[in-house]
């Protein structure tokens, strides 16, 4: 051995302390950071967020956008994308990140026993649930005249009903509920009926609809609860006449139960945090976030023993929700479009 053999053991044992100090470092470095790309926009997400970081001192880097925008940066990211989670509203949309190949598969005890079965994947999980209603008429009709969305393709409704478009990702996770219980022919047989059944083309959001129906333009249109519940809570004088003009009907109470749609996410891919990804899921999951996530949009939670205080859906009441498989939403939605199509539900 050489009278430089010791010193340059020496220097090489510091080095790789140094580097396993780095490296070290840079696991912990990472573990304490969660980039997150969000379609949601809510100000009790605020409160949200900071009770993570306070929990476990992860801080929280957001990025919001409109869900399309997002799923395309992602994509155009690629392996080299900062983002860990993306949350975004509806089945159909979650869909498209799981098809495009963006989600990462997780295996979690705690979302397994926390979240229902029905309303997860092996790769994306839904964190709270919205109603497909019907919105009726005070003043034409009857109780009891509609109470299904079968009803909506009946005769009696010619010229009746209001929309939104066919291509929305609400319109489209109900048709593949129906595909998924009656078959592709009943699906698009319901949805020939009920454009044969419009009052006017489709257009404007699930808010425009509400107030059609309270402003006698059409009679009956479907909505999620949510937009309900947000102007049930306003005080605002001309959202309070909508709500005093109409009624909610919860669909098919006899049959399947009511279409329930989600809000949801996964980690993604390429996610550079993982293990922070896996714990903000898993936190999402826990009683204090579950009600801040539901509350945030007039929502439901998904953890069954959670319990909300909202006096708007509490005035709505309690109903059957339908318990169809979220990953049976998603297979169908290409086939929904498809049919919408050629019904003319545009």
């Amino acid at each position: 051995m050489t009278r430089y053999a010791p010193r340059l053991l020496a220097t090489v044992s510091a080095l790789a302390a140094a580097l396993t100090f780095f490296s070290t470092s840079t696991v912990a470095a990472e573990e304490k950071v969660l980039n997150l790309y969000s379609a949601r926009h809510y100000q009790t997400d605020e409160a949200l967020y900071n009770n993570f970081t306070q929990q476990t001192g992860i801080k929280i880097n957001r990025i919001e956008g409109k869900e399309e925008e997002l799923l395309e940066r992602i994509r155009n990211e690629g392996a080299n994308s900062p983002a860990d989670i993306l949350l975004t509203v509806d089945a159909a949309r979650l869909a498209v990140a799981h098809d495009l190949g963006l989600f990462a598969p997780v295996k979690s005890t705690i979302l397994e026993a926390r979240i229902p079965a029905h309303l997860r994947t092996d790769d994306w999980f839904s964190f709270s649930t919205r109603a497909r209603v019907l919105v009726v008429s005070k003043r034409a009709i009857k109780p009891g005249e509609v109470s299904s969305y079968a009803d909506l393709a009946k005769p009696a409704l010619k010229g009746k009903v209001c929309s939104r478009s066919g291509a929305h990702p609400y319109n489209l996770s109900l048709l593949a509920s129906i595909i998924a219980h009656q078959g592709e022919a009943k699906a698009e047989e319901w949805a020939r009926g009920v454009v044969a059944n419009f009052a006017r083309a489709p257009k404007g959001g699930d808010t425009d609809q509400i107030k059609s129906v309270a402003a006698g333009e059409c009679d009956v249109a479907i909505s999620n609860s949510y937009y309900v519940a947000r102007l049930m809570r306003s005080t605002k004088p001309a959202d309070r006449k909508v709500v005093e003009r109409i009624s909610v009907v919860w669909p098919d109470q006899q049959g399947v139960g009511t279409h329930i749609n989600v809000s949801g996410g996964g980690v993604l891919k390429h996610a550079p945090h993982k293990e922070a990804a896996l714990k903000f899921l898993e936190y999402l999951a826990s009683d204090e976030a579950q009600r801040y996530f539901a509350d945030g949009n007039n929502e439901w939670p998904v953890v069954a023993s959670v319990k909300v205080s909202n006096p708007a859906l509490d005035a709505l009441g309690k109903f059957k929700a339908d318990t169809l498989e979220v990953g049976k939403l998603a297979d169908y939605r290409v086939k929904a479009q498809m049919i919408f199509d050629r019904a003319g539900f545009r």
